[in-house]
């Protein structure tokens, strides 16, 4: 038995008239089963499930008396009996549980500090699963004739293996009028037609995926990578379990990612992570954490080096490849008393902390690549602002020296494809590439250092089909670049930054902004300096700092000054906090002195830009790769990748 309390605000989903706040997220009524209603299944793939039965103490659903501690859960499959949970899945029942939490019903309860609270019984089921393809029906009883019903669906897959190598790229907030900006800048056009093309616009199979999350139709990477690499949706802020009331963040009921089916089913497969993120970040992360919070980074990187096994959940040994940022949380800190690299090492990990160490470890062993402090500085930094990545104390071994001698995603990838492939050339491998800060730079507004990004993602997608064909394993591999979520941006014309900066008031400024015909043509591939000059070849924009700039923005913003102008001193600040730091943010003047004010679209706790609801673009080619076209849910990412390696196990004891 356990008594724990919890503060439940900004849930997710939920109980009928509140919608900002929930009780629960994904449990309508007052009796909860994890996995909820709708949520399909990999044939073989194991899951937990968390049953919870909940007495409102005060608030609009208050009742009288305890929680229902005799609470009763079934299984049945579509025309069959229904089977008590023990017996259906041949376990112990589980030790019923006991906690109470609180949460605010709306924004007047939180204004006024008053929580609801709600006492709860519960019982989990670990690691179970389904074999038999089909429709399920999932039913708690309690309080007498109350009853919760969730419908699953266990897809039905072909088991045979179409694909040696499957490769993820995750364009990590990439979207299609990203895309198009990026092309633009960086591709040579002559009357409305381009010269040449994005690698991503060779691919021979497009699609979109829709990116809601469990309970809110606007999602984190958390969730997002969820979907995508488990077939699950979830709430913000969670990596592969589904979020219980409990307070523990580790408890929630979990279940398994792609590549812990594929190296329970190809244990002599390969893994690898690359990111240019830090590595206990959400994507990298979802690959190996189950947790209800994102931000429990020693849980991130402990489960990179010994999986889970404290839960008895999985005898993963890590991948064989992991390559980032993110040095914090390696080295012996306030949060976390082991080195890290110290552990890798002495599990036949090499460990590289530079660009140099990278391309020369050996290709027949383990690698772990960790390359500066938090994320990995942006491509126009490490290409053509260099004086950047000077005075910034961010070297990987704690020694407080400058970060320079960097990789970039193109070199960790390429480089992961040369250890998976030596490692394992017979058995294959899985492989995600993430180019993060395509996301992270289009939050704080700085569009050229995120379509920088996305260029370098382009690149790397081109240089990987070439690195491919060269080891003949191109017609092995399903090949597939995707996001996660998307922003609200878009251009839409051109800006005569000459012109603004003369002017001295905002609204003469504004008229700087050229539209419609007034829009012009690109001025990112006119030969510029040597010394910014990368559109030979690999299709980087000749200059960065043309007279006429993109009008570009998002729809989601704090306030802030625009000049329509790259930052080449750094990373944007768009926005501050107020002297008193309790009156949120404002524009910071600095950001943009020559600019115009813009006010904000958010609430003034904002000092970035947030993620929007569109849908993202989807690219396939290899084995599969018709699997990818139309448009369809996030989780099909998961089922079709799953489908394509053959992971679905129907060999099973279901009952019928």
């Amino acid at each position: 038995m356990r008594a724990r309390s919890i503060l439940a605000v900004a849930c997710s989903v939920s109980y009928t008239a509140a919608q900002t706040f929930q009780r629960l997220g994904g449990c309508p009524d007052l009796g909860c089963v994890f996995p909820p209603d709708q949520a399909d299944f990999l044939p073989g793939q194991f899951f937990d499930i968390r049953l919870e039965v909940h007495s409102p103490i005060n608030g609009s659903e208050a009742r009288v008396g305890e929680p229902d501690a005799d609470f009763k859960f079934t299984i049945s499959k579509k025309g069959g009996h229904a089977i008590h949970a023990a017996k259906y899945f041949k376990v112990e029942e589980p030790e019923l549980e006991r906690w109470n939490f609180t949460w605010y019903e709306d924004l007047f309860a939180q204004d006024a500090n008053q929580p609801s609270l709600v006492n709860v019984t519960a019982k989990a089921y670990r690691r179970v699963a389904l074999y038999e393809p089909g429709e399920y029906e999932a039913t708690l009883s309690y309080y007498g004739n109350e009853k919760t019903v969730a419908n699953w669906v266990v897809r039905d897959l072909p088991s045979k293996r179409r694909a040696k190598n499957v490769i993820l790229f995750v364009g990590d907030g990439m979207t299609t009028n990203m895309i198009t900006a990026a092309r633009l800048m960086a591709h040579r056009s002559i009357n409305g037609k381009y010269m040449t093309k994005m690698a991503l616009d060779k691919f021979p199979v497009l699609g979109h995926q829709m990116t809601h999350s469990m309970d809110s139709f606007i999602t984190d990477s958390a969730n997002s990578a969820t979907a995508l690499y488990s077939g699950h949706k979830t709430t913000v802020n969670a990596l592969n379990v589904y979020v219980d009331s409990s307070s523990d963040p580790f408890d929630d009921p979990k279940f398994e990612n792609i590549v812990e089916v594929f190296r329970r089913r190809y244990p002599d497969g390969g893994v690898g992570i690359v990111s240019t993120a830090f590595l206990a970040d959400a994507t990298p992360a979802g690959l190996a954490a189950h947790t209800s919070d994102r931000g429990k980074y020693d849980h991130v990187i402990t489960a990179y080096y010994e999986g889970l096994t404290e839960y008895e959940w999985t005898n993963w040994d890590g991948p064989d490849v992991l390559l980032g940022a993110g040095a914090e949380n390696f080295l012996t800190s306030e949060d976390s008393h082991r080195d890290y690299y110290d552990l890798f090492a002495k599990k036949g990990y090499n460990v590289a902390w530079n660009n140099t160490a990278l391309h020369n470890a050996p290709s027949d062993e383990k690698l772990l690549g960790v390359f500066q402090t938090s994320n990995l500085a942006t491509w126009l930094d490490r290409n053509v602002y260099q004086a950047n990545l000077q005075n910034q104390s961010n070297y990987p071994d704690g020694s407080k020296r400058d970060a320079e001698d960097l990789p970039g995603l193109k070199d960790m990838t390429l480089k992961a494809i040369d250890v998976l492939h030596e490692r394992h050339a017979d058995d294959g491998f899985f492989l995600m590439s993430e180019a993060a800060s395509i996301d992270k730079q289009m939050h704080t507004l700085d569009y050229d250092r995120s379509l920088g990004e996305l260029l370098e993602l382009d690149d790397t997608v081109r240089a990987t089909i070439e690195k491919l064909k060269e080891l003949d394993q191109l017609e092995d591999t399903l090949i597939v670049v995707t996001a996660d979520h998307g922003h609200g941006f878009d251009v839409t014309g051109s800006v005569d930054t000459d012109y603004l900066d003369a002017q001295e008031d905002d609204r003469s400024k504004r008229n700087a902004v050229g539209y419609y015909q007034n829009s012009g043509l690109s001025q990112y591939t006119v030969d510029g300096p040597k010394s910014l000059r990368y559109s030979e070849g690999v299709h980087f924009p000749a200059r960065w700092d043309p007279r006429y700039t993109l009008h570009a923005g998002v729809v989601a913003f704090p306030d802030h000054r625009e000049n329509y102008q790259v930052h080449n001193e750094g990373p944007r600040t768009p926005a501050e906090a107020a002297k008193d730091k309790k009156n949120g943010y404002y524009a910071n003047y600095k950001d943009a002195v020559t600019g115009f004010l813009i006010n904000g679209t958010l609430p003034v706790s904002a000092d970035e830009g947030v993620h929007s609801l569109t849908d993202v673009p989807v690219f396939a080619q290899g084995p599969c790769q018709e699997l990818f076209g139309g448009v369809y849910n996030s989780i099909d990412i998961f089922f079709n990748m799953a489908e394509c390696l053959g992971l679905a196990e129907t060999k099973g004891d279901d009952h019928n």
